[in-house]
């Protein structure tokens, strides 16, 4: 008998506790990534519901939609966060440069020269600045939270030959997404760029010989087993931060109090931290699998990277001259690099003496 009545007492007491936890949920944030488990995205989005349900109380759910069950690329998916069909979503300045072409900046080559340089800038006011100018230009709907890293630096990758300067790209047949910017890198960097936008194809192009070299991380080159088509060749010559642009439905972020819209904004911060250090970890395994199984890993001299920055320096009046918001957002991110690139001079001089 008293088994019994202890069975019910701990049953009601849950179902109790169950109703004061939905009663607690005020609101439910949707987030997806058009990614895999395996990716930094991931990584970035799992530290955030953690931290978001915890330092909400529970008061905020986080539900995460990873893959292509809420929407299928750029366009589609931030459609979704404009009409709020969708809270939350990661893109790449490629995915959404037919909305806000002025996020292409963040391609523009060697403007930014480390982590430390790019983690510096994007914590700061550049990323403010651009969040202005795109909820300005969604009509309030989509709000810029934070920008993160998703696969560290692009680098160029070939199936051909090693690249030491710029007079090696010559004729190499580059993929790049369906971007004017990317367009007019590879045309400065004299090699013969192709728009193949579609990511799953691009294992298949190297075999046919149809694309011959890309611009990507290596956790991405060997995570696809581009290697296993014939990539053999990697320079790093880091000519652009991997960018992941991590946007919110501004009517679902302000429509929550103060108190909870700061837990959302020390979400996306860690978030950004953990899609800073992923690509970090991961890179490690992945360049050493790439050596092992006979990639050739070079590395461009002082003389040879500023050869390649000298190639792609026309690029820089190109974007300001013929993208909507060039001018604002170029001199945003060139004013913000150099404000790093002081502080961290400061902080040398004091760590190292």
């Amino acid at each position: 008998m008293l088994k019994g009545l202890t069975t019910a007492a701990l049953t009601a007491a849950l179902l109790a506790g169950s109703a004061i936890t939905a009663a607690a949920q005020d609101f439910t944030i949707r987030a997806t990534a058009n990614s895999n488990e395996n990716d930094e995205d991931y990584d970035g989005l799992v530290v955030f519901k953690n931290h978001v349900e915890n330092a909400s109380n529970g008061r905020i759910a986080v539900e995460l939609f990873i893959g292509t069950q809420l929407c299928s690329g750029g366009a589609e998916c931030l459609q979704g966060v404009s009409d709020g069909s969708i809270d939350v979503f990661v893109t790449t300045s490629g995915g959404a440069a037919g909305i806000f072409p002025y996020v292409q900046v963040l391609d523009l080559p060697y403007l930014m020269s480390d982590d430390r340089v790019a983690e510096h800038v994007l914590s700061g006011d550049f990323t403010r600045t651009m969040r202005n100018m795109a909820l300005e230009d969604s009509g309030d709907t989509i709000r810029i939270m934070t920008i993160g890293n998703t696969g560290g630096w692009r680098n160029f990758a070939n199936t051909k030959r090693r690249v030491q300067m710029p007079s090696d790209m010559e004729g190499l047949k580059i993929r790049t997404v369906v971007a004017d910017l990317p367009q007019e890198v590879g045309e400065n960097a004299w090699c013969s760029p192709r728009r193949r936008s579609r990511w799953p194809e691009l294992f298949t192009s190297f075999q046919t010989g149809v694309v011959e070299g890309s611009k990507n991380g290596i956790t991405d080159i060997m995570g696809m087993k581009f290697p296993d088509a014939g990539l053999k060749y990697v320079t790093l010559d880091g000519h652009a931060y991997m960018g992941a642009i991590w946007v919110m439905n501004n009517e679902k972020f302000m429509g929550m109090p103060e108190d909870m819209r700061r837990v959302v904004v020390d979400g996306f911060a860690a978030l950004q931290q953990a899609t800073f250090a992923s690509p970090k970890r991961k890179s490690i395994q992945a360049y050493q699998d790439f050596v092992a199984g006979g990639g050739d890993l070079y590395v461009p001299t002082p003389d040879e990277k500023a050869a390649f920055r000298d190639a792609a320096a026309p690029v820089f009046d190109w974007f300001q001259a013929n993208v909507d918001g060039g001018p604002a957002i170029f001199d945003a991110l060139t004013k913000a690099v150099e404000a790093a690139e002081a502080d961290l001079a400061a902080e040398y001089e004091a760590d190292l003496n």
